[in-house]
């Protein structure tokens, strides 16, 4: 009797061996010709002004990651939606519900955090500001 892992293995060392191939066939192959203008930064056909770090505010990575974090969740929670019923026929409605009410819970405490550390508040402008005490 063959071992199942054996065929795991080896779709995961093809996996690895067939894209570090073409990376170094293609390393091995190609031209090279280094020219300043090869190594110049490229916007769009436009000059690039002023200097390239350029400080964004983090607000907006952790809105994206808050919604990141979000949009996984109704991915997980979707297929759950699917079998429970037949979860509950199964094991009943204790350890079907369980797991996913432990998951909300987790993610319910992540986002009350965010919310506490001012992750999801938005920084007014000083016209904003005086607009709303006005």
């Amino acid at each position: 009797m063959s071992n199942p892992w054996i065929a795991i293995g080896a779709l995961a060392l093809v996996g690895v061996l067939i894209p570090l191939g073409m990376m170094s066939v293609s390393a091995l192959l190609r031209p090279s010709v280094p020219e300043d203008s090869k190594r110049a930064i490229y916007e769009s056909g436009e000059v690039p002004t002023g200097n390239t770090r350029i400080r964004f505010n983090i607000q907006y990575y952790m809105v994206a990651l808050l919604f990141v974090v979000f949009d996984i969740e109704t991915v997980l929670i979707f297929p759950w939606t699917v079998i429970y019923g037949d979860a509950v026929d199964a094991v009943g409605l204790g350890p079907a519900l369980l797991p996913m009410v432990l998951f909300i819970g987790i993610l319910g405490v992540g986002l009350a955090w965010a919310w506490r550390n001012g992750a999801v508040k938005w920084v007014r402008s000083p016209r904003a500001q005086q607009e709303l005490t006005e």
